[in-house]
């Protein structure tokens, strides 16, 4: 099993910044990819940023956050970071970690969930 722990949402200005982390614990990582969701009230989960624990491939970003959020790793600690730069009213929503085999897309329901970190865009 795989237990993932997110931490680091909350109120946040528009234009502000905000880095959520996710604590990963379990079975080892080799064979997993690692990503970030989201969902907003109302509206279907959607996908945010992902990449293989290990490997050589770069990160995967949705249009709507490319080049305003930055995925990374602390590979010794096992924590997944998410960092949020420019944010705007519409990234408004419950940011939750995941992970599954490097194999799944994307696009598909992953077999492992944190709980999720509500971060929240507003004047």
């Amino acid at each position: 099993q795989v237990q993932l722990v997110e931490s680091g949402g909350g109120l946040v200005e528009p234009g502000g910044s905000l880095r959520l982390s996710c604590a990963v614990s379990g079975r080892t990582l080799s064979s997993y990819q690692m990503g970030w969701f989201r969902q907003a009230p109302g509206k279907e989960r959607e996908f945010v940023a992902a990449f293989p624990w290990t490997g050589l491939t770069s990160t995967s970003y949705a249009d709507s956050v490319k080049d305003r959020f930055v995925m990374s790793r602390d590979y010794i600690k096992k924590i997944v970071y998410l960092e949020m730069n420019n944010l705007k009213v519409g990234d408004t929503a419950v940011y939750t970690c995941g992970a599954d085999m490097v194999e799944v897309s994307v696009t598909s329901a992953w077999r492992y969930w944190g709980q999720g970190t509500q971060v929240t865009v507003s004047a």
